[in-house]
């Protein structure tokens, strides 16, 4: 497997994603973005995009704020991310970069893109295709599902899976309620699993280190979502 840091602008933020791919396949394939949380590209998104690459995609894990910034401090994380995220116009461009530099890659068929995001990273993904980005699915696990900029009409090309938690106090049912009316006026493809027992967080092991109440690690639910993706890409990469 080839791992690599690849750089990208956005204005003159310099971006410095992670690429992971099987570079004995020499055919263009699918290739998926990934998106990480608020504290920026570490150690969980690149090792998601290395398991992608195991299973065939090309797959770049995007930088949400610049030099491949990493926080460790949850407070901090959320004040870069309430930045970005206070301008819908900035927060999609951002990902878009970002998608746009993955599917130049001439490892990739880009006509068969997907997003897949963690907390943050999947809000980006939905922003995405909210925005109509020619993205083939979009895939979230534990991602905030509101918008300032609900999706017109027809607007939404890609297929959308969400993987939330049932106890996650973050997003709770009234947003999954408000995220489904949205989507169904919309008239996107889409479908919602909601876990029983599954705090925000829930696929990143080092959430239960940070001591608070709203996050927490499971594992049958990493592993069960893990698989529903793999499934779903299976149906929309035919």
């Amino acid at each position: 497997m080839q791992t690599r840091t690849i750089e990208y602008t956005d204005g003159d933020v310099t971006l410095k994603g992670f690429l992971a791919l099987d570079e004995r396949q020499s055919t263009p394939r699918p290739g998926i973005l990934v998106m990480p949380e608020a504290f920026g590209l570490g150690a969980h998104a690149k090792q998601r995009a290395e398991r992608l690459a195991a299973l065939g995609y090309v797959a770049l894990a995007g930088d949400p704020y610049g030099d491949g910034i990493e926080l460790s401090d949850l407070q901090e994380a959320i004040k870069l991310a309430s930045a970005l995220s206070a301008d819908p116009s900035n927060f999609r461009r951002r990902a878009r970069v970002a998608l746009d530099q993955l599917a130049a890659l001439p490892q990739v068929d880009p006509k068969r893109l997907a997003a897949i995001g963690y907390c943050m990273g999947g809000t980006f993904g939905l922003e995405l295709a909210r925005d109509g980005a020619a993205l083939t699915g979009v895939v979230t696990f534990h991602s905030g599902l509101q918008t300032q900029r609900p999706a017109a009409a027809g607007q939404i090309r890609a297929k959308i899976l969400v993987h939330t938690g049932a106890d996650d106090p973050l997003v709770p049912f009234t947003a999954v309620s408000a995220f489904a009316e949205e989507m169904n006026k919309a008239g996107a493809d889409w479908q919602v699993i909601s876990y029983g027992g599954a705090k925000h967080s829930f696929t990143n092991p080092q959430s239960d280190a940070l001591n608070n109440p709203a996050l927490g690690y499971n594992r049958r639910t990493d592993e069960r979502s893990w698989k529903s993706m793999v499934s779903f890409f299976e149906e929309i990469f035919v």
